[in-house]
């Protein structure tokens, strides 16, 4: 895929094929809903979360592909998604502009918004130690609410869960989620803009073993690292 492909937003056959997918794949790996929230939250979080430690957790860690081309095409949908959700959130910067998320309605045409809160904050917890500074922020901590109330509108111990979330309401609700995005994404841009001028001469540690080219890629794909993750990296923003 080249790099003209990967900066292409989705169609609507496109979406219907990584649902279909997902789908596929059982209930280990998420919706394209929790997809979606998933990658919001890891593009407006502050660190840089690689894409193998985030993808396993797209298809679930004891998924394997069943061929090279499979895995090459779910990459290449994921890639295209994440590619559009960061250029909208990153013209946030210069203008106004919000991204309007994937959220699946019901028959009675309500978008619960649920699974998208639950797959923000399955990013968050990827850096909850990061999140947390926002979280805990008094002046700027908002935007986090309305998402925080959908995640834990169903918890099991009703003290997480928030007060009942009328239907004439949750669309207000949904309406000042989607507003508080560009706010999030905002918040933590100079700390993301703080890890991309780290001096290319300072040394870093390595925390695992060096990968070689043609070992099977860590993301669980099956493919060799050179022809998965390691050539898909560099086109993630």
């Amino acid at each position: 895929m080249n790099n003209l492909t990967s900066q292409q937003p989705l169609a609507d056959d496109d979406f219907a094929r990584l649902a279909g997918i997902l789908d596929s794949i059982g209930d280990a790996a998420m919706n394209i809903e929790t997809l979606d929230g998933y990658f919001v939250a890891l593009i407006c979080g502050p660190d840089i979360v690689l894409p193998s430690e985030y993808l396993p957790q797209i298809w679930g860690e004891v998924f394997s592909f069943e061929s090279d081309g499979q895995a090459a095409e779910i990459v290449e949908l994921l890639m295209r998604h994440w590619n559009t959700i960061s250029t909208e959130l990153q013209q946030t910067l210069r203008e106004p502009n919000v991204y309007l998320p994937v959220l699946l309605e019901r028959e009675d045409g309500v978008a619960p918004a649920n699974d998208w809160a639950h797959g923000f904050m399955r990013g968050v917890q990827m850096r909850s130690a990061s999140w947390g500074e926002l979280i805990h922020d008094e002046d700027h901590g908002g935007p986090m609410i309305p998402i925080m109330m959908l995640h834990h509108e169903h918890n099991p111990d009703p003290q997480m869960r928030p007060p009942r979330i009328p239907a004439e309401k949750r669309e207000e609700l949904l309406e000042t989620m989607i507003a508080g995005l560009p706010h999030i994404y905002r918040y933590f841009e100079p700390h993301r803009r703080a890890l991309a001028h780290i001096p290319a001469r300072m040394p870093m540690r390595r925390e695992e073993p060096k990968i070689g080219r043609n070992e099977p890629c860590p993301c669980g794909s099956g493919r060799k690292y050179k022809h998965c993750c390691m050539a898909s990296s560099p086109t993630f923003h």
